[in-house]
């Protein structure tokens, strides 16, 4: 008998599941049928049968005999319901909660989870993104950065590497040919609308496991976005103190922005 496990995270029993699922491939069938189709003890098979009966998810059509509920209709129904609840949740949330004006920070770890969240929170982000990427990162997220620009937020990038100019506001971070092995591992930072936080470092050899930190924690967020100001201002102060070169007319016209982006 097999479990199907993303079923008993909808609210099915184990053998709920199994029996569903078996009256989907073969209907109508009898009690005894099904048992031996499903695996259900023929003991245990009528009162699985009467509690998905009053789910609503089989029907009895003729004395003895059972079908499902269409999958389709299953599906709308639970997707419903767990609109509902969430709803529900919402609201005893908000009775519930105090005011805090102090955020924890948390740890994602697993790279997917990671560009997950950043994803989420880039296609949530309203008025500005600072962000610094590897190519890695880069190559997963540009689409939704780009996504971003072209709804009107304003996107601040910093570029960890050889990294296509895509954005009006983009530096490359001098040194990047060095910097996976300075800091050990490929640093990600996003902060969006001054109000939100995704930072770390995703280990050499170890970026599963590397702890990612999300916060909307006002002065972690602060002093997160101040750091990549200063980025801009490091590219800038690298090519006219080490490099003796002038600022382009466009290199000004960022630092000047940077400069007044309070």
């Amino acid at each position: 008998m097999e479990t199907y496990a993303n079923l008993k995270e909808l609210g099915f029993s184990q053998y709920e599941a199994a029996c569903y699922m078996a009256l989907v491939g073969n209907h109508p069938v009898n009690g005894s049928q099904l048992s031996k189709i499903s695996g259900i003890a023929r003991s245990r098979i009528y009162d699985v049968l009467r509690n998905l009966n009053a789910k609503g998810y089989v029907l009895e059509v003729n004395p003895g005999q059972y079908v499902p509920l269409p999958p389709d209709e299953l599906i709308r129904r639970l997707q419903s319901n767990f609109a509902n609840n969430i709803d529900m949740f919402e609201e005893q949330i908000a009775k519930v909660s105090s005011e805090n004006n102090y955020e924890y920070v948390w740890s994602i770890t697993g790279y997917d989870n990671v560009m997950e969240k950043a994803i989420e929170m880039i296609m949530e982000a309203e008025r500005e993104i600072y962000v610094r990427l590897f190519p890695k990162a880069d190559r997963h997220l540009a689409k939704y950065l780009t996504a971003a620009d072209n709804k009107g937020v304003k996107i601040r990038y910093i570029a960890m590497g050889k990294i296509e100019t895509k954005f009006d506001i983009q530096v490359t971070h001098p040194g990047y040919e060095n910097l996976q092995n300075t800091i050990g591992g490929r640093s990600i930072d996003i902060i969006t609308d001054k109000k939100e936080a995704l930072v770390g470092i995703f280990e050499t050899d170890n970026e599963d496991n590397s702890p990612i930190n999300w916060t909307r924690n006002r002065w972690f967020v602060t002093a997160n976005r101040d750091s990549l100001r200063h980025d801009f201002y490091h590219s800038f102060l690298e090519k006219t103190v080490d490099q003796n070169s002038d600022l382009t007319k466009n290199e000004k016209r960022i630092y000047q922005i940077i400069k007044e982006d309070n």
